[in-house]
């Protein structure tokens, strides 16, 4: 019987779910898509979690679909409705999501990473849309891919299947920042101290401005934002946020992580 090819640990305010599937080169799989929904939709409802990361275990992040189970499939059995459904839930997870990369990701990997907040890499990582490569194309992946990354960019890369280098990926768009492998720990651990300093309500409300369309009219955004601002300056969390601010204190939400916030 297979063993779990995901795991998920809460400390200190931080779910960090772990792709383990190292043989695998953490490939979608089947069993490690049902298993990775889990933990991320485990993770949002459970009130003790402020942030998720999402890392890996073994030399690869994510090597995309697993071709070994779309070989000879339908339509129908293609994953092609769990994948939209993990981005979805990644992207509108109203907790801030950081990607830990220490090795490669590919195709549908690279769009996990695209789908979260914050990126943070290795800067010996690399990356590919191989989906050409394969008479294939990167559909599902282009919904997160090409909010962030740069179009220009993306055509290139999209069309090439060409292997690129996490300096890119971070020029592009792909990723928050490169840093040293020796440093990638300290810096997934820096971002996380700031993050659990955020109020869970104002993460959110942030999380749901980037997202949103922008209105065609500036006066209709002025005014969408000016309620917005006053609905958070009023609420339980932002008097909380003021009293502390002027008590010289921390918020009473804000959490230890032993990370390093300030």
């Amino acid at each position: 019987m297979t063993g779990a090819l995901v795991h998920r640990e809460t400390v200190d305010g931080v779910a960090t779910i772990t792709l383990d599937s190292p043989a695998n080169r953490n490939a979608l799989s089947a069993q490690l898509r049902r298993e990775l929904t889990g933990h991320l939709e485990a993770a949002i409802d459970d009130d003790t979690v402020r942030v998720l990361v999402l890392t890996h275990t073994g030399p690869v992040f994510c090597a995309g679909m697993d071709l070994k189970e779309s070989q000879g499939a339908g339509a129908d059995q293609q994953g092609v409705n769990e994948l939209p459904h993990i981005l979805e839930t990644i992207w509108h997870s109203p907790k801030p999501v950081v990607a830990r990369l220490a090795g490669p990701a590919r195709a549908g990997g690279v769009g996990l990473v695209a789908a979260c907040d914050l990126r943070l890499a290795a800067d010996t990582c690399t990356f590919a849309f191989t989906e050409v490569r394969l008479g294939v194309v990167p559909a599902i992946i282009s919904v997160t891919v090409l909010r962030g990354v740069l179009p220009h960019a993306a055509a290139e890369l999209f069309l090439t299947g060409e292997t690129f280098d996490a300096a890119h990926a971070a020029a592009i768009g792909l990723l928050t920042r490169a840093v040293p492998g020796e440093a990638l720990d300290a810096e997934v651990a820096r971002y996380l101290g700031m993050l659990t300093l955020g109020g869970p309500s104002a993460l959110a409300g942030t999380k749901a401005l980037l997202r949103r369309p922008r209105p065609t009219s500036l006066a209709d955004d002025f005014a969408a934002m000016n309620a917005m601002s006053a609905a958070y300056f009023a609420a339980d969390e932002g008097q909380e946020g003021i009293r502390a601010f002027r008590e010289k204190r921390r918020p009473s939400w804000a959490v230890s992580t032993g990370c390093g916030s300030r």
